[in-house]
């Protein structure tokens, strides 16, 4: 960073660390004995493409991840134009789970589509409530978001699952970056 984003404001962009979605297994064992919360097996990656030529390229390579998984994604795209790759584990299968989710977006980072990747997300549940573990990926960190309704949330809760596994995984510490998912596949 240089003197002159010092004095404009700006700030360098975290680098993504993909390998923290391998924390997760562990943040789920804590999640689990101090707050109930199990893994469901459902975790998912979302990204944006953009019109143009390098959405077609983005879109061909999310067709050859999804041809060469034998079933193991599938795609859908939300209200709101974003498409969420959807994997489905057995619950107790959360390494496997942790382990597509990145080999797919070690995949779109690899094809040169980082800049697309939104977040990662791994669903969990204590049987009636769902609660998502969110990775952004343009800030390094996560963050819980659990719907409490339609466009409703809880956040009291949200604030409880953080300081649970907040030793666990790197938390975004901004909460205005904690961004309602409501809808995404999974939840």
């Amino acid at each position: 960073m240089g003197l002159l984003d010092i004095l404009l404001g700006r700030s360098k962009a975290v680098p993504p660390n993909l390998d923290q979605l391998f924390s997760v297994p562990s943040a789920a064992i804590t999640l689990e004995t101090a707050a109930g919360y199990r893994p469901t097996g459902s975790g998912s990656v979302c990204f944006k493409a953009a019109e143009g030529g390098g959405f077609s390229a983005l879109r061909d390579e999310v067709d050859k991840l999804l041809a060469l998984d034998n079933g193991k994604l599938t795609s859908t795209t939300d209200s709101y134009g974003f498409t969420w790759l959807v994997r489905q584990t057995a619950p107790d299968d959360l390494e496997t789970l942790v382990t597509d989710l990145h080999a797919v977006n070690t995949s779109l980072v690899d094809a040169g589509f980082g800049s697309a990747l939104l977040c990662t997300l791994v669903a969990f549940s204590n049987g009636t409530q769902s609660v998502g573990l969110v990775y952004l990926y343009k800030r390094g960190t996560w963050y819980p978001f659990v719907p409490a309704g339609t466009d409703r949330r809880d956040n009291a809760t949200e604030l409880q699952i953080k300081s649970v596994i907040g030793a666990d995984l790197n938390f975004e510490q901004d909460l205005s970056r904690w961004f309602p998912i409501y809808g995404a596949p999974g939840l």
